[in-house]
């Protein structure tokens, strides 16, 4: 029994040494393991963000009007099943269709499912199928595909686009917005939230004008007017980078205000006045020393910026003011669901919708738990 408790007791002394002697790094990481909630957003943020990534293989067709199936328009979602009235089969399998439209229907696609044996069309893996472009390489393997014909499991929109092929590729587009909007923001905040703390005085007075100014432009007529301002030439990929830069160039008061308190308070400490008495200059000091004591709290605020930056992308999508066809962005993919017609009849558009909840609401939980896990007296509340 005393042998037992010994080893106890010097268990529970390496675990206490091993918390005294940890990096702010693996302190946050075990106060966030703690939070289950966060530890599922980051899970399922992961296998999003991979989604987006490896879209092209993922996906069996191109997400633009290339790889549309113009014999499927507002065509349901086909899901492949293993057994029906013919029986079992160890390869999953959807059946061939034949679509027309009359006025007994009101001129709307009535789709007739042929459910003979021989109309079976079964699923492939790593199937060859349309070439895409990933790292510089081109490649013609996608992860799914049917011997014949197509396949559509989020259904097709009305121009024949396969929707799950959109949905991955769309999810890509709004994170790499979110990044490029949330980067340009990271930048902006460092510099004038860390000169204006640093420096205090009149250079501080003057920068917290200007960013007084910016927080107070409001976001809707702002880009209302830019959208008037956008040239109609204007490519997919300019409107792409014009939007992001925008984006960005608002984004960064918050920030830049938490990073001046920061400073202002930490510039008088006894480990700066020693860096400057070595003569380190004052880019040195606030790049080397003051910022890397605000670093977790730097981090948790880019990750919750993410989940806005997105936000802000599909709202001004939604409303016209953002990106647009060909595009494919989760705003973009959202106007389609504006219409009582798609509502009434073409459910499976909102679909997207789905994912971007779920990527917003995994943004904000991962958030939440590196807030947290960055505080130091979460663990006494």
């Amino acid at each position: 029994m005393t042998d037992i408790t010994n080893t106890q007791a010097a268990e529970n002394q390496k675990l206490k040494e091993a918390y005294f002697t940890a990096g702010q790094g693996q302190l946050i990481w075990q106060r966030f393991k703690k939070n289950k909630s966060a530890l599922v957003g980051a899970w399922v943020l992961i296998a999003l963000i991979l989604s987006g990534i490896f879209a092209p293989f993922l996906t069996p067709y191109d997400a633009t009007i290339a790889g549309r199936d113009k014999d499927y328009l507002n065509g349901a979602p086909q899901i492949p099943q293993f057994w029906d009235d013919n029986g079992f089969s160890a390869r999953p399998f959807i059946y061939t269709y034949e679509r027309s439209r009359s006025i007994k229907s009101n001129f709307r696609w009535v789709t007739v499912v042929k459910t003979d044996l021989e109309d079976r069309r079964y699923v492939t893996f790593f199937a060859k199928g349309q070439e895409f472009k990933f790292l510089g390489m081109t490649f013609d393997r996608h992860l799914f595909g049917v011997d014949r014909g197509f396949i559509h499991i989020f259904g097709t929109d009305s121009t024949g686009k396969d929707i799950y092929s959109r949905t991955l590729t769309a999810i890509n587009t709004s994170m790499a917005v979110g990044t490029i909007g949330v980067m340009i923001a990271f930048v902006m905040a460092l510099a004038i939230g860390g000169i204006a703390g640093y420096y205090g005085g009149k250079i501080d007075a003057v920068l917290q004008m200007i960013t007084d100014t910016v927080k107070t432009i409001p976001s809707i007529p702002l880009f209302m007017a830019l959208a008037a301002f956008i040239p109609d030439t204007w490519s997919a990929e300019e409107r792409f980078f014009f939007i992001s830069m925008v984006l960005g160039l608002i984004g960064w008061t918050t920030l830049a205000r938490r990073i001046r308190t920061h400073l202002l308070s930490e510039r008088n400490q006894e480990y700066v006045l020693a860096a400057q008495l070595c003569g380190a200059s004052s880019s040195h000091i606030i790049r080397r020393h003051l910022l890397p004591s605000f670093t977790s709290y730097i981090i948790v605020d880019l990750v919750i910026s993410f989940p806005y930056m997105i936000l802000s992308e599909t709202a001004l999508s939604f409303i016209g003011l953002g990106l647009k066809d060909p595009v494919n962005s989760l705003g973009v993919m959202l106007q389609n669901v504006t219409s009582a017609d798609v509502l009434l009849n073409y459910q499976w558009y909102f679909i997207p919708v789905i994912f971007f909840i779920v990527l917003v609401l995994a943004f904000v939980f991962v958030g939440d738990g590196l807030r947290d896990a960055a505080d130091p007296y979460s663990d006494s509340k």
